[in-house]
């Protein structure tokens, strides 16, 4: 290859990298991440797994008031769409709220994490958080009526509410990170030995694990993509024809310092991402690969997260986060149907994942928390419901204490002092800073940083507390 065919060829990939979401991420997504190795990395090894439910679920179906008075109120407003008594899976509380609960039908998995029984007998791994949703600052309905302090962007929007869900800051942002991004430009290159990107998502790019000075790394049920198309098996297949040529232009050695710059990141870059796929293939999850069902996609997800999960050692990360994304919780309509059949593959896809954590001894080291859009309305539209604002979520892992309800559980009725007094849009209790500032007490941001990560936290929680914010996480399993 002349000169000048050469410079050509360089440009034109430096531009087509730069244009393209795939090359970006072999580029960028495990080089920025990790500038230096880290010199004091914990010796122990911790994951937070989001599991992201796009569409805003209805969770007070999910979660269900079984008390006669409380579940009286809730079939009440709910009407067409409440469930019975005798449909829920009861909740055994051990401690918590002390009120009674149950769980959708569909939850059986759920349910014996909370309750500590079958496949989880004595150990109870999931708890539940009440009504929590994105707020500034505390708000009362008075004040949301009379729009007296400030409230999220766009409230009740998908969009919207998804990225304040992912950034932590309602109120919009100049510069868009994640508060994992932002945890990850904290923690990353003090607690981790190596290159490879903290914050992996299994759902493409996310707004959630963006930061200013760190990137994610994007990887798929089968590992990396990778540039040199070593992931394909037949030698002749023209991607791994075609990006051998380009492995063999980049190693050259060129005169013009943006050439050999871009050519000694993109070497760098794909031995990172190589490195990733050959721990990846090399790892034997057979043990317990029954407990995903092939036809069960989310299931899938939590298998790749397993891998990712039982590599952290061989990766050098003691500090990782994990993106999921499972999508259609938008019931306007259908909501009996679809909300069940979606449930029973989320029950089965986080039963299995916690099981094979327990089975490989990862359980502590692991915490698993959902997030979503918002809530739905209480009232139903005729065969759905819409857009709300306050939810429920859910905590599973070994840190957690299991078998519990925390936050403040609302008021169903509707036109109550937690109603915004459109249709059931109930006010949150419990912000997410709180929800997302006790996980990263576990995670080990430290409390001078905490502000950092989480802007508005200091309006709801004092980060120099000796307590937590909400108080899930088991004691001794925090820092």
């Amino acid at each position: 290859m002349n000169p000048s065919t050469r410079r050509q060829f360089i440009e034109r990939s430096a531009c087509a990298a730069m244009s393209s979401v795939p090359v970006l991420n072999t580029l960028l997504n495990l080089q920025l991440a990790g500038r230096t190795a880290a010199q004091q990395a914990p010796t122990d090894h911790r994951t937070l797994v989001c599991i992201f439910l796009n569409g805003g679920m209805d969770s007070f179906n999910w979660l269900v008031p079984r008390d006669t008075a409380r579940h009286a109120v809730y079939t009440a407003t709910r009407g067409n769409l409440a469930l019975t008594t005798g449909q829920l899976l009861n909740l055994d509380q051990d401690g918590g709220d002390g009120q009674l609960y149950g769980m959708h039908p569909s939850c059986a998995g759920m349910q014996a994490m909370f309750n500590g029984t079958g496949n989880f007998a004595g150990k109870r791994r999931a708890a539940v958080l009440t009504n929590v949703g994105t707020l500034i600052q505390p708000v009362t309905k008075a004040q949301y009526l009379a729009e007296s302090v400030p409230l999220p962007r766009a409230l009740y929007s998908h969009s919207d509410q998804i990225d304040q869900w992912q950034t932590s800051v309602p109120q919009g942002m100049t510069q868009l990170s994640g508060w994992a991004g932002r945890t990850a430009d904290v923690l990353h290159s003090t607690v981790n030995e190596n290159s490879i990107a903290m914050n992996i998502s299994l759902a493409g790019n996310s707004l959630w694990q963006v930061g200013n000075a760190t990137t994610q790394f994007v990887a798929t049920e089968s590992g990396a993509l990778t540039f040199t198309g070593s992931a394909i098996s037949d030698p002749l297949h023209p991607m791994r024809l075609k990006n051998s040529a380009h492995r063999s232009i980049i190693q050259q050695n060129y005169a013009n310092l943006m050439q050999q710059s871009y050519g000694q990141l993109t070497k760098s870059s794909i031995e990172l991402q190589e490195f990733f796929l050959t721990q990846y293939n090399s790892y034997n999850d057979a043990p317990v690969a029954s407990l995903f069902p092939g036809d069960n996609y989310i299931a899938q997800q939590f298998r790749a997260a397993l891998r990712m999960i039982a590599l952290r050692p061989a990766l050098g990360l003691h500090r990782q986060t994990i993106f999921i994304q499972f999508g259609g919780w938008d019931h306007h309509g259908e909501l009996l149907e679809a909300q069940a059949e979606m449930l029973t593959m989320l029950d089965e896809a986080l039963s299995g994942f916690q099981r094979a954590l327990e089975q490989l001894s990862l359980q502590d080291g692991v915490i698993t928390f959902s997030a979503s859009d918002f809530a739905r309305t209480l009232r139903s539209n005729g065969q759905g419901t819409d857009h709300a604002w306050g939810g429920n979520a859910f905590m599973m892992g070994g840190p957690v204490q299991g078998g519990r309800v925390f936050g403040t559980f609302p008021d169903l009725a509707l036109e109550s002092s937690d109603d915004t007094g459109y249709g059931g849009r109930l006010i949150p209790t419990t912000s997410v800073d709180s929800y997302f500032a006790e996980l990263l007490r576990w995670f080990g941001v430290p409390a001078g940083s905490m502000s950092t990560v989480l802007p508005n936290i200091g309006n709801f929680y004092d980060v120099n507390s000796s307590s937590l914010p909400i108080g899930f996480l088991r004691p001794g399993t925090w820092m």
